[in-house]
């Protein structure tokens, strides 16, 4: 496996080990178990995997996740830390750009439910690696807000998106603004310049996949 996929992979993985089944992650209502499960959905059960995006199919892929979810704690980890080979998300052909922003985000999900979190320092591959794939996902997350938005990575670069009308500004490292771009802007520390009621209003945005 590649790079940065493979060491937040490890590190994943090895805080979820750490911490046990049930700690707290920042997605509402759910815990590691719970993460580890649709981790191991999106790898290996494409049948259900596709209910992570596909409206129709959301009942059936909770009802698979729930019954990976109740597999033994250790067995269920060692399916995260090792996918298989013929994954169509993560082979080696595809790995880094399939999960690296993937398990950045889901390691974070885990990090800042705990007390006492801080922002790690990442490597500069990695910050360029996220940045790639962060400023698409600004374009496509942010291309129906009601502003003219300047999403910034200072040393990265800048994305121009949104349906215009009035300047607002988000500035971040590229991790945080994937946290933010991803749905957790409750946690991602970024910063917004505009007007009060346009930052209100994308703080509180349902962003995401």
């Amino acid at each position: 496996m590649s790079r940065y996929a493979r060491s937040e992979r490890e590190a994943l993985t090895e805080l979820m080990s750490t911490l046990g089944p049930d700690a707290p992650t920042i997605n509402e209502g759910w815990t590691t178990r719970d993460l580890a499960a649709h981790l191991v959905v999106r790898e290996r059960r494409p049948d259900a995997g596709a209910g992570i995006l596909v409206a129709p199919l959301r009942g059936y892929a909770e009802r698979v996740r729930r019954e990976i979810a109740a597999l033994d704690w250790s067995r269920l980890l060692d399916q995260v830390r090792q996918p298989p080979v013929w994954s169509p998300v993560s082979n080696p052909l595809v790995d880094e750009l399939t999960n690296t922003l993937e398990f950045f985000i889901h390691h974070e999900d885990v990090r800042r439910a705990q007390a006492g979190w801080r922002p790690r320092e990442l490597p500069t591959g990695l910050d360029k690696a996220l940045w790639r794939r962060t400023s698409a996902l600004a374009r496509l997350a942010l291309r129906r807000f009601p502003a003219h938005l300047l999403v910034q990575a200072p040393g990265h670069g800048e994305v121009v998106t949104g349906r215009g009308g009035e300047p607002l500004r988000l500035v971040g490292t590229p991790g945080e603004l994937a946290l933010f771009l991803s749905g957790r802007q409750r946690v991602a520390r970024v910063q917004l310049d505009g007007a009060p009621e346009l930052m209100d209003r994308l703080r509180g945005a349902k962003l995401g996949f």
